[in-house]
């Protein structure tokens, strides 16, 4: 018989400043993007990738260390975090 659907939910969040050196203590499973803009981002493999126009409103499913501040134009950015939260 199949299960019903569980939606995930974030178990925490926290705001993003965009940093060129600064590493997330807490790791965030994915990124509340509140303002339209380009988002760039060091990934837990620490590949360096820019998402461009990413709109208001979007969530990306990305896991990373570091939310850059060259190359990000995204404003009010949220870092979520599923089940429990990854500290590093």
């Amino acid at each position: 018989m199949p299960q019903p659907f569980e939606p995930v939910t974030a178990q925490g969040a926290f705001e993003v400043t965009p940093s060129d050196t600064a590493v997330f203590v807490r790791r965030p499973a994915a990124l509340y993007i509140g303002g339209a803009g380009d988002v760039s981002v060091e990934t837990q493999n620490r590949d360096v990738v820019t998402f461009v126009g990413v709109l208001a409103g979007s969530i990306l499913p990305i896991q990373c260390r570091k939310v850059l501040a060259t190359g990000t134009t995204a404003t009010a950015i949220v870092g979520m975090c599923y089940g429990t939260v990854q500290e590093v």
